[in-house]
């Protein structure tokens, strides 16, 4: 059997490298992580109810995805470099189908936690395998530019349908029963597995081959299990917040140090610490992105939290103002990334967050909904230039070899910045919702946002990058 060329299959040699046919799949194995992020949101009552337990025990439904996702989303980056990104991402396909057939026909709590968990291990491996795929074609189309418009589509599929979320969680549980919350993912799912398999391009001959040892050792097993036990109790320890978990705490100190000596040690390391340390501009990339997704995710859930027990709008209208938040900066991330605007970008989003942020300190529970949406707009341009400059940083910055980690670990950094505005916000809202615990969620972003400015505008690589497009494109 002969392996296809790498521009074969989708679009020939000669003809446009990312035709529709092989970015469809990616853009929807993408979208599926955030969706089904947010998605629950509006079914958390409705499974109470119709489980009998108590609204408060199904917030597990949320964590548990974080949690898997967090853990899951650089494994599949990993495998994705060492087994085939079209493997990993079919597989992560039908871990999501199986997932949202257990969820539909689950129970009890503990049935549908694990069909959560299925779901974030499963969609975990649709954005690092696209990006594996893209660069890979990329690279082998003579491309010295990043892909703008793919990027900008992975941008909205990756970010701006979260918003979408919510709102259409709340259309199909109360027009088909909280179990389509689940059942959801099998049409979505069938779909993307038939577009992959008939339009992404197999993965090259010998990749994924070896013994289980020699795999064990290509994906660094010791490596990977330490992370994922030490990022777990990171994820728990943060969850918890503000009551300190003594035993997320040991497991973090007992395990944590040990893997970060192992990874710095290690000969083919799971997440290649040494060229972490070294590559400062990847490590601000991370760091930009977990504080603007604090901010981002702090209007998704908190601020939506304040519209409907403070400002007394229904959960309906409260999920609906955040729709044009989401179709902002969907229309905004396209022309963003096919200019490949990466400082300007991410100067936008720094300085939006901290307007939205300002924006914030004014609300009370007497303001207009006008008001509030607009303020939610601007955080519809910070998700948009943020996830646009972000993503282009990623694909800059990282070592073409390690794209599938690197990826993972991003997303990884976004979950940790989501786990972090919902601890902030249980904190400040503790006592009850109300105008204060809203002020001081603004000051939190304020703050935030501020952090983010400074990334941006001392980074040098950033200028850098910036000076380098404006000469090649005056040489040209």
């Amino acid at each position: 059997m002969t392996t296809a060329h790498p521009l074969a299959v989708g679009g020939a040699p000669g003809k446009k490298p990312f035709p529709r046919r092989f970015t469809s799949p990616l853009y929807v194995g993408s979208s599926l992580n955030p969706v089904n992020s947010s998605l629950m949101a509006t079914a958390l009552v409705p499974i109470a109810t119709g489980l009998h337990v108590s609204v408060g025990s199904t917030s597990v439904l949320v964590s548990s995805l974080y949690l898997a996702s967090a853990v899951a989303q650089p494994t599949a980056g990993k495998l994705a470099e060492v087994l085939g990104p079209r493997r990993v991402f079919l597989t992560g396909i039908l871990v999501v189908l199986a997932g949202g057939l257990v969820g539909g026909s689950g129970r009890n709590l503990a049935t549908l936690t694990v069909a959560r968990v299925l779901i974030g291990i499963g969609t975990s491996a649709g954005f690092p395998s696209a990006m594996v795929l893209i660069r890979r074609r990329a690279t082998a189309a003579g491309m010295k530019e990043p892909p703008g418009r793919v990027l900008g589509g992975l941008a909205i599929a990756g970010m701006a349908t979260t918003a979408v979320g919510p709102p259409l969680g709340g259309l199909l549980v109360g027009a088909a029963g909280w179990r389509w919350a689940f059942l959801i993912n099998v049409p979505v799912t069938a779909a993307a597995l038939a577009m992959a398999l008939l339009w992404i391009p197999a993965d090259p001959r010998g990749v994924g081959h070896g013994g289980p040892r020699r795999l064990a050792g290509r994906i660094d097993l010791t490596g990977l299990l330490g992370f994922a036990a030490s990022m777990t109790a990171l994820v728990v320890l943060l969850a918890g917040l503000p009551r300190l978990d003594v035993s997320a705490l040991v497991v973090f100190v007992v395990v944590g140090p040990p893997t970060w000596w192992w990874e710095l040690r290690a000969r083919t390391p799971f997440l290649d610490l040494r060229q972490l340390l070294g590559n400062g501009a990847l490590t601000r990339t991370y760091l930009r992105q977990a504080l603007t997704l604090l901010g981002a995710y702090t209007v998704m859930y908190g601020m939506t939290q304040w519209i409907e027990e403070a400002r007394g709008l229904s959960a309906p209208a409260a999920g609906l103002l955040l729709v044009p938040m989401g179709a902002l900066s969907a229309l905004l991330s396209g022309p963003l990334s096919s200019r490949n605007i990466l400082r300007g970008s991410l100067v936008a989003a720094a300085v939006s967050m901290l307007v939205g942020a300002l924006g914030i300190l004014v609300l009370g529970s007497g303001s207009s909904v006008i008001l509030i949406l607009a303020v939610s707009l601007v955080f519809g341009v910070t998700i948009a230039t943020t996830t646009v400059g972000n993503q282009t940083a990623l694909y800059l910055y990282a070592s073409p070899t390690s794209i599938g980690s690197a990826s993972g670990l991003f997303r990884t950094f976004g979950y940790l910045g989501t786990i972090a505005s919902a601890v902030i916000s249980s904190i400040v809202f503790r006592d009850g919702v109300s105008d204060e615990g809203l002020h001081t969620l603004g000051a939190v972003l304020v703050a935030a946002g501020a952090a983010v400015l400074l990334l941006t505008v001392c980074d040098r690589r950033l200028m850098t990058h910036r000076m380098n497009h404006i000469t090649e494109e005056t040489n040209t």
